[in-house]
């Protein structure tokens, strides 16, 4: 879990040098590398361990994910409770590594999770953390990047981290943060402009991922296919799932590109619905900085493209 600075920093300047290199980080999934690669830009590289073409889900660590887990000072990750596979590495590297938990910021915005794979009420149940960035339940939904104003809030406890590790280039992190920051908020406010005529109109997805975005863009998803991405659905919930999409009028299913069409394809056909791809994980684009905003423009594109068609 993420610790304040205040703490981490002094633990961590003892081992470093007067002049110390541009910190090494490492992040757990794509879109999270990218908002670090935002605010190191043009001073170093993250290291991204989760590639678009696998799953978080699941994950198991490789040996040069351990090497650069080892090398690393900083750890950018959602929450060890969703990446339970870094659990264990970060914890042995104890206060040699700063673990940034984006879950664990001040003043984040986050849901519990939907009840099973096809929730009957579409209400989001919102929490902000108090100002030591404890949370306040039990469980979270943890696609917290998928709200750009979550995104906004990890730039900036990343740029704070790496002045207090890299003094020399405080300014670049913060300059970097502030671009990155406004990029987001102009993004967010194109978004809230394309989406809003889709306001209300149901759709299923393949994973219940989509709750933040869902919740910042006005937006009527009605269901997911599973629970677990990866295990097929059982024939009771593909009943139940095309009674809702039949009910509800529903005109899209989603699918998303690291798991098989298959099921959302039969599903769609027995109900008459369209297929859409949704990728809140950015699978499909080139890691990199511009990878955290392409991922949202997609998503708001796929969505359009599918649900507003008549």
């Amino acid at each position: 879990m993420w610790k304040p600075l205040a703490f981490i920093a002094p633990l961590l300047a003892l081992s470093l040098p007067a002049h110390a290199e541009v910190p090494k980080v490492v992040a757990s999934i794509q879109p999270l590398h990218s908002l670090a690669a935002m605010v190191m830009d043009g001073l170093g590289t993250p290291t991204l361990l989760v590639s678009g073409s696998a799953s978080e889900h699941g994950y198991t660590l490789k040996p040069s994910d351990m090497r650069a887990i080892e090398a690393a000072q900083v750890a950018v990750i959602v929450d060890t409770g969703y990446e339970t596979f870094l659990a264990k590495p970060l914890k042995a590297r104890g206060d040699k590594i700063a673990t940034i938990a984006m879950a664990d910021l001040p003043g984040l915005a986050v849901y519990e999770p939907r009840e099973g794979g096809v929730w009957e009420a579409h209400d989001h149940k919102k929490h902000e953390h108090d100002a030591h960035g404890h949370d306040h339940h039990d469980e979270l939904d943890g696609h917290v990047w998928l709200d750009p104003r979550n995104a906004q809030l990890l730039l900036t406890a990343l740029s704070e981290q790496l002045s207090e590790l890299d003094p020399a280039n405080a300014a670049a992190y913060h300059r970097n943060a502030d671009a990155a920051r406004a990029k987001l908020a102009a993004l967010d406010g194109a978004l809230k402009d394309k989406l809003a005529p889709l306001a209300g109109k149901p759709f299923v997805v393949f994973h219940d991922a989509y709750q933040y975005f869902e919740a910042r863009y006005g937006l009527n998803g009605v269901g997911s296919i599973t629970v677990d991405p990866d295990r097929s659905p059982s024939a009771k919930r593909m009943a139940a799932l095309k009674d809702k999409l039949v009910k509800a009028k529903a005109a899209c299913v989603f699918r998303e590109p690291q798991f098989p069409a298959g099921v959302v394809d039969s599903l769609a056909k027995s109900a008459n619905t369209r297929v859409g791809l949704l990728d809140p994980q950015g699978a499909t684009l080139p890691p990199g900085p511009g990878l955290y905003p392409a991922l949202l423009e997609n998503m708001a594109d796929s969505l359009t493209k599918c649900l507003g068609t008549p």
